[in-house]
């Protein structure tokens, strides 16, 4: 009964992320989208009244006398964009820093209507994002990412692993942390990486404290007045499960408008735009945000005093009666607390380090290396184009040779040219980023040298209509992730020891029951890839859970709570960032391109992806890797399960060691 309760939970958390990023964020697209306009316009309604990815858009348009009133909203970060109307041509201004990928969304929509109406348009930009720092607007979400992950984590530390003793210190030593752990996040993402300017630095130190604070006093609070694990749940589902994914770090209005009114009574969404807007326009519009988190802080800041004095009360006359037996001072008592509370905090201080570096690292700049691009004919545009972004180019001897290489994977877009015409040739089932990428340097050098370019998409499998951006199989990485560590977590918690003659079994069956619930959520239920490949999808997926739960049970069969301690930092904290993702791997920095080809996540996206959009080419690698883990640890797990003597019993301060890091790994590439 225990097992199944623990698998359960686990099976719910992972589905309920699931739901949530898919249904958030799967199909982002202008909902109730804040818009600037100086009077009417055909453009606006036809470009309103067009549709995105397949998606029907909308728009709250704010009237404005003039130009400079839109400059005005635009700089208190109120509009994502406007439509300055004029005499005999308009203006189009988008502003980055709101949302990068609105912009890419916006910006087609209106020149394609402007031109249809026969109407001159001049596109703008304000509010430009550093191209050396934050590229797509990623910084933001990356700042928040560690920041929750550090109030989470130091909040079930401290307040589990010594129980009652440390409750007259609780407030100090979780405030006492998130002032480190923000300056640690800050030292590394901004002088470290360079991910944003420095005269940010000291502007942003208060804000990311309050969130960090917040987080970790909302989740004492849970945990003092729940059971220990109603209250992990509560309080993921509360910062991380729901809370991450609509913060709205790419753009609220992208959201559906039920996640943006949800969205709204969390503490993630406020720390999104407290930082948002500090970072890119210079601290206005902060007041609300503050004052939100500030109420969370202070009313659990109150009920943690509350509780606190009222245990202390009860608790003093045992005190000083152990005080006479033992002849122990009250001076040695607080040293055994932090020798207690010493190890489990610096075990998450370095897991909060480690989000802030490793995600920073491979995601802040995202730039392309050698990426894979067929060429059929001569242009000059392509040495034009290779000084600003690095190209593995291919030749091929017509078109359709270069598609062929598209099918194949081998190709990330194309360049066609015959009878002096160039067309470029994207592949959005291959990147979310590169399409952008390419359609932005071919078309800067198309108008700067005069020469005609046209630009078109090839798909050898069409995207779901559920993914317009093919982004979903990357979102599913992150829950598949997640359950793999976490049902041996929780089955090795449930159980109490380490072992189990037919633990393997448990996690393979839960492999793929679990796996096939994902399937049946992302696939028919929500069409993020197309139902033809359910069965393939299915296999892989439990492929992927059973690797990483066999090698997190083998880890923690050996080392015990430091095995979940190593899985999460294997696992989530090196192999996510190194996946790629949506972005793909020629986006990553070396480092993490180095490492992804040995590790689960980067093999098991890309058996995802090419299986399902490229007729299973480019799948033997990932095959091999993913099927080497799977045989080597399943067959340790077996010899060390069946012949070797039973683990140590699993203590409770383990138990809440695991489920921390658990709990704080969570997260990991819902924002990214």
């Amino acid at each position: 009964m225990k097992v199944l309760a623990a698998t359960l939970l686990v099976a719910v958390i992972a589905i309920g992320l699931t739901l949530v990023c898919l249904t958030a964020l799967q199909a982002q697209v202008p909902r109730n989208m804040p818009f600037g306009v100086t009077g009417s316009s055909p453009v606006v309604t036809a470009a309103q009244s067009a549709k995105v990815g397949g998606y029907s858009t909308s728009w709250d348009n704010k009237t404005y006398p003039n130009e400079s009133a839109v400059m005005d909203a635009i700089n208190q970060g109120d509009i994502y964009g406007a439509y300055i109307t004029g005499t005999s041509s308009d203006t189009l201004i988008l502003v980055p820093a709101k949302s990068f990928f609105a912009t890419t969304e916006i910006g087609p929509v209106f020149a394609a209507a402007a031109s249809k109406a026969g109407r001159p348009l001049a596109v703008e930009q304000v509010k430009p994002l550093p191209a050396d720092k934050d590229p797509v607007g990623a910084v933001g979400g990356l700042l928040l990412l560690p920041i929750l992950v550090g109030g989470l984590v130091s909040a079930i530390l401290a307040t589990k692993s010594t129980g009652k003793a440390v409750q007259q210190w609780r407030l100090a030593i979780l405030a006492g942390y998130a002032l480190i752990g923000t300056l640690l996040t800050l030292l590394i993402a901004g002088p470290w990486f360079g991910a944003f300017a420095g005269n940010r630095f000291w502007p942003l130190f208060p804000c990311l404290f309050l969130i960090e604070v917040t987080t970790a006093f909302v989740t004492a609070v849970l945990l003092a007045v729940l059971p220990a694990v109603v209250a992990m749940v509560v309080a993921l589902a509360f910062f991380i499960v729901v809370g991450l994914p609509t913060s709205g770090s790419a753009g609220t209005a992208l959201m559906p408008a039920y996640w943006q009114t949800i969205g709204g009574w969390l503490p993630p969404r406020h720390g999104a735009d407290l930082i948002q807007n500090v970072l890119y326009f210079s601290s206005n519009n902060i007041t609300t945000p503050i004052v939100i988190l500030l109420a969370y802080m202070v009313v659990a800041g109150v009920v943690l005093g509350f509780l606190d004095i009222r245990a202390r009360r009860t608790s003093a006359a045992a005190a000083r009666t152990a005080v006479q037996g033992n002849g122990q001072t009250g001076g040695s008592a607080a040293r055994r607390v932090a020798a207690v509370l010493a190890i489990p905090l610096l075990l998450g201080g370095l897991q909060q380090c480690l989000f802030a570096s490793n995600y920073t690292s491979a995601s802040h700049r995202p730039l392309a290396h050698n990426l894979p691009f067929a060429v059929a004919g001569q242009s000059p545009l392509l040495s034009e184009v290779q000084k600003n972004i690095s190209l593995d180019v291919t030749t091929h001897a017509s078109e359709s040779d270069a598609k062929t290489a598209i099918g194949k994977a081998d190709a990330w877009g194309a360049l066609v040219t015959a009878d002096g015409q160039s067309t470029l040739i994207v592949v959005p089932s291959i990147s979310d980023l590169a399409g952008l990428d390419l359609i932005t340097q071919f078309e800067r050098v198309a108008r700067s040298s005069g020469a005609q370019l046209a630009v078109s998409s090839y798909t050898p499998t069409p995207l779901a209509s559920g993914d317009p951006f093919a982004i979903v199989l990357s979102m599913l990485l992150t829950p598949l992730l997640i359950a793999g560590y976490m049902s041996s977590t929780m089955l090795r918690t449930a159980t109490g020891v380490p072992t189990g003659r037919y633990r393997g079994l448990v996690l393979l069956a839960f492999s793929v029951v679990f796996s096939g619930l994902v399937a049946l959520v992302a696939g028919p239920w929500r069409n993020g890839f197309p139902t033809d490949k359910f069965w393939a999808v299915w296999g892989i997926m439990a492929l992927v859970v059973a690797v990483v739960a066999m090698f997190a049970a083998v880890l923690q069969r050996l080392l015990g709570a430091v095995g979940t301690f190593i899985t999460v930092f294997i696992v989530i904290l090196f192999g996510k960032p190194s996946s790629g993702g949506a972005n793909g791997v020629p986006y990553l920095p070396g480092f993490w391109r180095a490492i992804g080809p040995y590790l689960p996540p980067e093999n098991a996206y890309l058996l995802l992806r090419n299986t399902v959009y490229f007729g299973g080419n480019g799948i033997t690698r990932p095959l091999v890797v993913l099927g080497a883990y799977l045989v080597v640890f399943g067959a340790l797990l077996g010899v060390l399960d069946w012949w070797r003597k039973p683990g140590l019993e699993v203590k409770d301060v383990s138990k809440t060691a695991e489920a921390a890091s658990a709990s704080a790994a969570t997260p990991a590439g819902v924002a990214i």
